[in-house]
Formats: C-alpha cells, structure tokens, sequence
C-alpha cells in the first residue's frame, strides 16, 4: 500500500505539469488512468486541486491588500462559471482597513492569561501529587467534549489522550493502576511497572499492560484495542458459569476487535497501525472504506452530522487522508469527484447519490 507521503507528491507532480507544461490529450488519459487506480489518488489530487484554486483567489487578495485594505468579511464569494467549476470573485468588493496591530498592553495582558492557565494547570498536579503521596490512592474522572481532545498526566507518570466525546475513570493504588473507560476512546502512553500493570476496562473485556503504547476503543457491543508499542494482554469476560475467558496476547502490530462472537485479531505494520490513531494529530485516515464507515468516523467529531440521503451512496469506496474537524471540505471533495450530491442543511448535512 502506497503511503500518503508518496501519493500526495505525486498528486502534486500530476497538477504542476496539467497546469506548467504543455498538456496534451496523451496526458489526461494518463492522469485519468492514476486517479481512477486508487480512491486514495483521486481523493488526494482533488484536495490539491482545490487549494491551487483557493491559491489564486488568494493572490488576487494580496494585490488588493497592496491598496492598503482587505475585502469585508463575505464579500470575495465563490461562484461557479457554468461548465467550468472555477471559483469567481464578487464583482463588488467593500474594501476595509485591516485590524490595528495589538499594543503592549493588549500583549501583557495575554501573558499574564497564560500564566494564569499555566499555574491553574500546575495547581490541579500538585493536588493530584500531594493527594497521591498522602494517601497512595488517586480517583479521577476525565471527560472530553465532541471536537476536542484532552491529555491527561496521570499520577503514576503515565499518560491518557481522550478522544472526541471520551471518558474515563481512574483509580490508582499503590498496588494496582486501573482505568475504565465509560464512553469513547483513548490511548495510552503507560509507565513501565511490572509490579503494578496497568488495567483498562469496556464492554466487560481488560487490556493489560505493564509499559506499552496502545488505545482502547468502545461502542455499544465491541471493543477495538491498536497496539503501536510494547504488548498488551486482552482478557475476554467470564462465561455464564463465572469461568475466566481467555486471554489474547497482542504485540506491537496488532489490532484486536473484540465482541459478543469472540476476538479477532489482525498483525498489521506498525505505520498502518499508526494510522488508525491519526485521530491524535487531527486526521482521519481512511483506505478504500465505505461511505457509510466514513461518515461514522466524521460524526464521532461533529456536532453537525452527516447522513446518508440512500443505499447507492452508502456503498462508495474513499480513500485518503482528512481533517477531522473539517466535514464540509469532506463532502466538497465527495460533491467534486464522486456521483454525489450535497444538501447542506442548518443543522447536518445530508449525501444522495446521483
């Protein structure tokens, strides 16, 4: 499999030669044929694609800011010239001065913002330390908003990062390090100590770790454990007859689905493994996955979902990299190269297909 880096240079290289050289029908057939290899292709020419136009948009904003203003706030608009899909500027532009540069004052006084929040955020770790050191015994929990991600320090010198809309319980003793996580998912960055592993709790399964990098995710009825570093152990729930189920040793590698019809695991490359978790650098990584997968993954970061107007579009194959707080570019990429129609409404947007 063809990694980003490699697809997105040569999406590139694709677009300076059809706009910088002489292009001959030889040529579209060629660029035709590499787009229509890979959903990933596609995907990623039509995202530079789209920034070359905002490019010249923005070339045309700095010869009128060279007049001394900028455009009022909405008044560059983009229309489509029939046929031809190429942005257009308003024919009426209200040009403004730009915004006064921040005084000192103004510079002070959000140095001494961010101290405040600094200290704030020292203040709450020296508690969680001294309550740890005076009684051995931290309880905690964490919660993230949707479209936020939350790091946590833990007071054992671990660490959790809190996906969109995540929480988790925390209980650390001297003897034991245990974390539950109620909704979401997490990754875990865990402290080497073999006398204390480090136990996270869903669905009724335990992963088990004594230092190793992994996350843990949760829905309804399954599980999803993506090892990048070290191993973990996955202990399935005890059966009808309170019999302990069986465990499943996972490597670095790894990733683990785990449900009511029992564990199934895949031995992946640790770049692939990776990308699953892209989610932390605010990507969402997806490899000819279904539309409607897609759209699921979108929604688990945005208030204003996405919905699937029929069946036909559901079944569409995408592939590529996005920005996980950005689903109108999504589905602007979708309404471009793929027979998909976009109904944006106030409060989600729905995708039909043509």
């Amino acid at each position: 499999m063809r990694d980003s880096r490699w697809i997105e240079q040569h999406a590139a290289e694709w677009l300076a030669r059809r706009e910088c050289n002489e292009w001959t029908p030889r040529d579209g057939e060629e660029l035709e044929a590499w787009l229509s290899s890979s959903t990933r292709h596609r995907v990623a020419f039509l995202r530079l694609e789209a920034a070359w136009r905002e490019a010249d948009r923005l070339r045309a904003l700095s010869i009128a800011a060279d007049k001394g203003g900028v455009p009022a706030r909405y008044a560059w608009t983009s229309h489509a010239v029939a046929g031809s899909g190429e942005p257009q500027a308003s024919s009426q532009v209200e040009w403004r001065n730009p915004r006064p540069l921040r005084t000192r004052a103004h510079r002070v006084r959000g140095w001494r913002m961010a101290l405040v929040a600094s200290l704030g955020v020292v203040a709450v770790a020296f508690m969680a330390w001294s309550g740890w050191n005076r009684s051995g015994r931290q309880e905690a929990t964490f919660a993230s908003r949707t479209g936020e991600l939350k790091t946590i320090a833990l007071a054992d010198g671990s660490s959790a990062t809190l996906s969109s809309a995540s929480q988790i319980d925390v209980v650390m003793t001297r003897d034991a390090r245990s974390v539950t996580l109620l909704r979401g998912e997490a990754y875990f960055e865990v402290a080497h100590d073999a006398a204390r592993p480090f136990a996270v709790s869903a669905n009724d399964h335990h992963v088990v770790a004594v230092g190793t990098r992994f996350s843990v995710r949760r829905d309804a009825r399954n599980l999803r454990v993506v090892v990048t570093e070290g191993k973990v152990r996955l202990d399935s729930p005890a059966d009808a007859h309170g019999q302990g189920g069986p465990s499943t040793f996972l490597p670095a590698g790894s990733m683990a689905s785990a449900g009511p019809n029992g564990v199934l695991v895949r031995s992946v490359s640790l770049e692939e493994a990776e990308r699953h978790l892209e989610w932390r650098s605010g990507f969402l990584a997806f490899d000819d996955t279904a539309l409607v997968d897609a759209v699921a993954e979108f929604n688990r970061f945005s208030l204003r979902k996405i919905e699937l107007g029929d069946s036909s579009v559901a079944l569409l194959r995408i592939g590529g990299n996005f920005r996980w707080d950005n689903s109108d570019g999504f589905v602007s990429l979708l309404e471009l190269g793929f027979p998909v129609r976009v109904e944006r409404l106030p409060d989600r947007i729905v995708l039909h297909s043509l």
